[in-house]
């Protein structure tokens, strides 16, 4: 069966994976023992948890043409395919960082690894992203999937900031 998505439902499914960020560094947080670095990793996940806000109120000033159903479906099939790829693709299908098995590890490079994971994880998002655009017409809200986009790819910059300087304080 072939789905079409419109705004709507990319959006509730940017939500999910926002959702998903923000408990893989909750989650992440938790094996960290520097206050410093266990702060920057709460800091992400308020900074998911801002962004799955973001997104609900971008689908919240959705016009009723950006919600219309574009595929008959009585049980409800797409929106439950929609959580099933958010839930498997972004933050959740990648390896994830196994901070237990390095505890040998400095700090610093378990910041490094789960920064790393980060990248990629939003790297991901924006591949996803970017396919399911293909599913939403510009009278649906193609748009709205172009802000989520941008967003991901501020997350992107925002972490190889941080990386760079990890990088740089643990070669001083």
């Amino acid at each position: 069966m072939s789905y079409d998505f419109n705004a709507e439902e990319i959006l509730q499914m940017a939500e999910q994976i926002e959702r998903n960020g923000a408990k893989f560094y909750r989650t992440s947080a938790e094996g960290i023992e520097d206050p410093a670095s266990r702060k920057m990793l709460l800091d992400l996940a308020a900074m998911e948890e801002k962004h799955e806000k973001t997104f609900a109120a971008m689908r919240a000033e959705l016009s009723e043409k950006e919600r219309v159903k574009t595929t008959f479906d009585p049980e409800n099939e797409a929106s439950l395919y929609l959580k099933a790829l958010a839930d498997s693709r972004v933050f959740v299908e990648r390896e994830m960082p196994d901070l237990a098995s390095f505890a040998q590890r400095s700090e610093g490079q378990k910041m490094e690894e789960i920064i790393r994971f980060a990248i990629g994880a939003e790297k991901d998002s924006i591949v996803f992203y970017l396919g399911m655009r293909d599913t939403v017409s510009e009278a649906m809200g193609k748009k709205r999937v172009d802000d989520i986009i941008r967003e991901e790819m501020s997350h992107i910059r925002m972490l190889s900031i941080e990386l760079v300087s990890l990088k740089k304080r643990s070669h001083i």
